[in-house]
């Protein structure tokens, strides 16, 4: 079903490899003219869309009663494009730790692979709070990481624990509702 909230999500995929390749790309955008903090600026401000649309997304999904299955399975992929996209570029780039960013995509890895086995089981794991505040803190994060600001590394940090903490959430919700 296309509709506005789908649109959006598609939208973000299309932003994630986007901005991946802003983010390895200092070289080339260097060799065009701007200056290398332009890097930053350009990976934030597509960050920034990106994030914009993936709360827009869900809110008119809700709102303009658009949810869609389609939708339900394509935001969830399109926000994890996003994170791994921007979290492999800061890896690359040297500006993120491989520990903080290899148990970020683990859990990801692990809490997708726990919610298809939960649908094929009819079981019920959606988001919990635990879950949306992770996700809010990995992008604050990963948006102070691009930007070079003060205290990224540190909320990459704090992103990693609330990561470990809303997977065990998951795990144990998933293990309640079996």
């Amino acid at each position: 079903m296309i509709n506005l909230p789908n649109i959006l999500t598609i939208f973000r995929v299309l932003l994630a490899p986007l901005l991946l390749w802003v983010l390895l790309s200092e070289e080339y955008i260097v060799s065009q003219g701007f200056h290398e903090s332009w890097v930053s600026y350009f990976g934030g401000l597509i960050f920034l869309i990106a994030s914009i649309t993936d709360f827009f997304d869900g809110y008119i999904a809700r709102e303009w009663e658009q949810s869609s299955q389609l939708g339900a399975i394509l935001d969830p992929l399109a926000d994890k494009m996003l994170v791994i996209g921007a979290l492999l570029g800061l890896l690359i780039s040297g500006t993120a730790s491989v520990w903080a960013i290899y148990i970020i995509l683990i859990r990801e890895l692990f809490i997708s692979g726990l919610r298809i086995n939960a649908i094929s089981e009819g079981v019920d794991v959606s988001a919990s709070w635990s879950g949306k505040v992770k996700t809010v803190v990995q992008m604050i994060a990963i948006g102070f990481l691009i930007m070079e600001w003060k205290f990224g590394t540190e909320l990459l940090w704090f992103a990693v624990f609330l990561t470990l903490y809303s997977a065990g959430e998951y795990a144990l919700l998933y293990v309640r509702n079996r």
